[in-house]
């Protein structure tokens, strides 16, 4: 579905040049540098910019999808057709208030923790390392080192799929295991409340540089990937099963499997996403073969092969 003109011209009447890029390739959008083009994609720098956009979807009939930090993503090989809105630095203000901090959805996490530490709210240690934005986080319920984004989240601003805004409470939210509720809804997100707790900021740091060590010393942040490739199956660890079936260094293609923490697809150099796609069904074959455990992706892959 090529993008139709008129959305093109509708568009720009209200973006910046910069903010709209046509068939634009989806490796550079995207945490494993993976993915064909998508027809248009836009960075929206505000909340109404967003409820523009949508409405013109809605108009013209096209199909949207929505990215984060595009850090627990495969996009396939043939890219992604329609519209693809991605919330980067322009939808990442943050401000305090008590002990809250709002934020816009494309803040990083590590940009959104370093703020709290250096206002002395704790809570959001956990999410130092994780590369990804605090749209993706509420998305995903992303977590790490015993935290989750369910402990911290008061209340998000949505735009619905008919453009209008909605506001959800922690409790509307459906944050379970790598889940939430606009998963099945398909809003988008857009700005996300956190309830965090008084702290010492030495203490945070503390905690904080004690996460990133253990991270920096595990995983193979050196090399492209899109984080953990899979779930954690009920009573056991991934990365563990991997590696005692013997498939560090797998490889199909330019995607491998870590050396260093086997629980990671990396993109060791030019994988394509059929490589990726291809190394994940070979894992879970011979890890089920060997231990009967069923590995579940956590990437989500989108976008047609």
């Amino acid at each position: 579905m090529k993008v139709n003109e008129g959305f093109i011209s509708a568009c720009r009447e209200f973006l910046q040049a910069e903010q709209l890029l046509l068939d634009e390739p989806m490796s550079r959008q995207t945490t494993f540098e993976i993915g064909g083009p998508a027809d248009c994609l836009i960075f929206p720098h505000s909340i109404q910019e967003v409820q523009k956009i949508v409405s013109l979807v809605n108009e013209y009939k096209l199909r949207l999808t929505v990215l984060g930090n595009g850090s627990n993503l495969l996009v396939r090989d043939g890219g992604i057709r329609g519209v693809v809105v991605k919330f980067n630095g322009p939808m990442s203000e943050m401000r305090i208030e008590g002990k809250h901090i709002i934020a816009g959805a494309g803040v990083l996490l590590k940009d959104i923790s370093e703020f709290a530490a250096a206002h002395c709210l704790a809570g959001l240690e956990y999410a130092c390392g994780i590369p990804g934005s605090l749209g993706g986080a509420v998305f995903m319920n992303a977590g790490a080192y015993g935290g989750e984004t369910r402990d911290v989240a008061y209340s998000v601003t949505a735009v619905a799929k008919d453009g209008s805004l909605k506001s959800y409470n922690k409790d509307e939210l459906d944050l379970g295991y790598r889940h939430s509720v606009f998963q099945e809804n398909g809003e988008l997100i857009c700005e996300v409340e956190l309830e965090l707790q008084p702290g010492d900021e030495a203490e945070i740091r503390s905690l904080m540089a004690d996460y990133t060590q253990r991270r920096e010393s595990k995983q193979p942040l050196e090399m492209p990937s899109a984080g953990s490739t899979f779930k954690r199956p009920e009573g056991y660890f991934a990365g563990t099963l991997i590696d005692q079936t013997g498939l560090k260094g797998l490889k199909v293609g330019g995607a491998q499997v870590s050396t260093k923490h086997a629980g990671f697809v990396v993109n060791a150099g030019h994988a394509t996403a059929a490589d990726v796609q291809g190394l994940i069904k070979e894992v879970q074959r011979l890890v089920f073969e060997k231990h009967g455990v069923k590995l579940y992706p956590e990437v989500r892959m989108i976008g047609e092969d």
